[in-house]
């Protein structure tokens, strides 16, 4: 045993005060996922559940990890939620029940607070795929959340474009709950720097491809900047639509959206000139990042987002936490994961994420990005 495996184990016994445990039987160790596999945000949920699979898949390929003296592998059970945070519950409640899973991914902040509402109790941790801060800033003491937090965006995106596209805002958000908070945050973050919001009309990505009827009430108001953003795909055919309709200024795009994705779907990367919104994975110049990119590439035959890439990252921290503790047990996990980032091979982190903040945020750099003459170009913040 590895010297780093022995002080992971010290540790996690310490944590608990007694003799780890794992609660499951070698050989193969469940782990959830529950997120939208169905209606306007499915694509979103097969980028996440595409990075875990990869992550999966090499992890039992290179012969699982240890656990109680015996070589484990991990089965990835996945359920559909649609998008609910009823349905989301429900699943939790089942992967727990039936398949004995220790963790549960969930990539929707309506699904993480639904979870958080029994997950200490029923004794799982949830790997939050979300960056509302709340979801850390609650006290869940299972509770991992993957991405960096949104606020810093907030008030990026908001310098940018009032610095750079005009005063005038035109909300065209989703309706789900991750974009209710982002939506409000921004609203409030627009009028206190002097802009003003003209328009505010939150359409149903989940549900919706037509977005014309929304988009025009929005036009109606001739804003110079539009606030969108639910999944890639339908912010995409909103943006579409809106160019369509002759909009013809900027865009500030929730960090749930990515701008290439939403490129693609919109027609092109000139109908997202003058947007601002994360940095692509894509636009990533490190080596770990274009290492990740080829491989994923080689594997699905598509370009990687960041849902692809945290997830996989996570996936392989939460393993080589058990791996170092050769436990399953929710809260010894927990208390490892920290020292699991930092001994990750850079081939499985490409984010290079190496720490948790106390709460139980991965550490992760806010980034801007910015559509300047169809190119994509990354911005400082200051």
């Amino acid at each position: 045993m590895t010297i780093v495996k022995t002080l992971a184990k010290t540790v996690a016994a310490a944590t608990l005060g007694m003799t780890v445990s794992t609660g499951v039987l070698a050989g193969e160790v469940n782990v959830g996922f529950t997120g939208p596999l169905s209606g306007g945000a499915a694509s979103y949920g097969e980028n996440v559940l595409s990075g875990l699979r990869m992550a999966v898949e090499e992890i039992n390929a290179s012969g699982g990890f240890d656990l109680n003296g015996e070589k484990t592998t991990v089965n990835l059970v996945a359920l559909d939620d649609r998008y609910s945070p009823a349905q989301a519950a429900t699943n939790a409640k089942r992967l727990t029940q039936e398949s004995n899973v220790p963790a549960i991914f969930v990539p929707h902040s309506g699904g993480v607070f639904a979870l958080q509402e029994f997950n200490e109790e029923d004794d799982f941790l949830i790997m939050a795929y979300t960056s509302v801060p709340s979801v850390t800033q609650k006290g869940n003491g299972l509770t991992l959340r993957i991405p960096p937090t949104f606020d810093g965006y907030v008030r990026a995106f908001t310098d940018y474009a009032l610095d750079n596209l005009g005063n005038t805002l035109g909300m065209a958000g989703a309706t789900h709950e991750y974009a209710k908070i982002w939506a409000s945050m921004i609203e409030k973050e627009w009028k206190a720097k002097g802009g003003k919001v003209v328009a505010n009309n939150p359409m149903d990505y989940n549900k919706s491809a037509d977005f014309f009827t929304g988009v025009s009430r929005i036009i109606a108001e001739d804003p110079d900047v539009m606030f969108v953003g639910g999944a890639s795909e339908p912010t995409g055919l909103v943006v579409q639509q809106a160019r369509q309709m002759g909009f013809d200024g900027g865009f500030i795009v929730m960090d749930q959206a990515k701008i290439d994705e939403v490129a693609r779907i919109a027609g092109g990367m000139d109908m997202v000139e003058g947007a601002v919104g994360v940095v692509p994975l894509s636009v990533y110049d490190t080596e770990a990042a274009q290492d990740f990119l080829k491989r994923y590439e080689q594997k699905y035959g598509k370009a990687a987002g960041s849902e692809a890439a945290y997830n996989y990252l996570a996936m392989h921290a939460l393993v080589a936490a058990m791996d170092a503790t050769e436990s399953t047990d929710p809260t010894v996990i927990r208390a490892a994961i920290d020292e699991a980032l930092k001994n990750l091979p850079a081939s499985q982190n490409p984010y290079q994420v190496t720490e948790i903040t106390e709460d139980g945020g991965f550490v992760t750099e806010t980034t801007l990005a910015v559509v300047k003459d169809g190119k994509i170009v990354r911005e400082k913040i200051e």
